[in-house]
């Protein structure tokens, strides 16, 4: 992947140093202001873990720790991302972000992540349902042995709380919408099971040991910097890249299954929340998304427009095993124990998200050149 695109904009509105330079150029979600106001105080000086730090949805993570003052302690085996994006904010910050190569399976290497963090921030997994039907038995090494193993390292090294990032995959592919943390979880992918397992584990760790934890069930969560050149490449990075190119992008089944794309800043915004709250939770379920859904094809047809790219008519390929029809958050849970609402709607993100991907394209291209 090229590298980030450097909006003017900071991601945090006060993400800068004395001079008034922007110290984060590297960041491309913003937080509103509020936001910032409300969780500030529960990461300035204090010291985080994040796991997957390198990875999607972590790299954005971490950037919005280390604008909120935190020194953080990022763990990855970069089996599924590159030291492209935290080498430069190593740079930028080499006393208060430390990068550990390694895989939270391994115990050196976690017990280095972990010591002395008050807070774990758990995103670390094996993603996409498609490679859990091909690898279900390193799926659940690394998403549900993988979670306990963080859970352990936690209680055993001082942390108070964990966040776990789950997966709004456990619902499985029933009727109801939306989709609610009370219904009945009917995983249906290897995927699914495992992350569904991590929220048990929570639960259990604090019921049993006093352990803080949250579970935040993600819907489709999109945006700057997601991988678009893997085999599993999610669908709004895999549509932007193949209409970029002049390519047909493909699409599962009939393209009328509807999911909650939610952009990366509101799955940003949960975890700092959840970190934040002053309610000590006890391994509660709580979705992330932006309670609406949109089609495949609506979806399709959006990317294209903005890219000018309307003639390029989709391959339609059979459905996968383990997709779900329809999916669509319920957030009365998440307002309700967060004070979470989206900052980021279906529309502004995929612009956002869209332009970052063409620009980054461009650099790219330039540098080749």
């Amino acid at each position: 992947m090229p590298g980030p695109f450097r909006f003017s904009d900071p991601c945090l509105e006060h993400a800068r140093d004395r001079g008034g330079k922007n110290r984060y150029a590297s960041c491309v979600i913003r937080l509103p202001s509020e936001l910032v106001g409300r969780v500030r105080g529960a990461f300035d000086a204090q010291r985080v873990c994040v796991t997957g730090g390198a990875g999607f949805i972590g790299g954005h993570l971490v950037d919005a720790l280390l604008s909120l003052g935190a020194s953080v302690r990022v763990i990855d085996d970069l089996s599924n991302s590159t030291l492209e994006h935290l080498s430069e904010l190593i740079e930028l910050e080499p006393k208060r972000l430390r990068f550990i190569h390694g895989s939270i399976l391994e115990d050196r290497a976690l017990r280095e992540a972990v010591d002395g963090c008050g807070c774990v921030f758990h995103l670390a997994a094996l993603g996409s349902v498609p490679r859990s039907i091909e690898e279900p038995e390193r799926t659940w090494d690394v998403n549900a042995t993988g979670t306990l193993r963080v859970l352990e390292a936690a209680r055993e090294f001082g942390a108070q709380r964990v966040i776990y990032s789950a997966s709004s995959s456990a619902y499985g592919d029933t009727a109801k919408l939306p989709k609610s943390e009370s219904d009945a979880p009917q995983p249906a992918s290897p995927y699914a099971a495992a992350k569904l397992a991590g929220e048990g584990l929570c639960r259990a760790w604090s019921e049993s040991y006093g352990l803080q934890t949250m579970c935040l069930r993600y819907f489709n969560i999109f945006g700057p910097r997601q991988p678009a050149d893997s085999a599993y490449a999610a669908v709004v990075a895999a549509f932007i890249r193949r209409l970029s190119a002049g390519q047909a992008p493909v699409i599962y089944g009939d393209g009328e299954q509807s999911r909650d794309f939610t952009y990366v800043s509101n799955a940003v915004a949960a975890n700092l929340l959840a970190g934040a709250s002053k309610r000590e939770p006890r391994g509660e379920v709580v979705n992330v998304g932006v309670g609406d859904r949109i089609t495949i094809n609506e979806l399709l047809s959006r990317i294209a427009e903005q890219l000018g790219a309307e003639g390029i008519a989709p391959e339609h390929e059979a459905n996968r095993p383990g997709d779900v029809r329809h999916s669509q958050a319920d957030l009365s849970r998440a307002k309700e124990l967060l004070g979470y609402r989206p900052i980021a709607s279906l529309a502004q993100g995929v612009e956002e998200t869209v332009a970052w991907f063409v620009e980054a394209e461009r650099r790219a291209s330039e540098h080749g050149a």
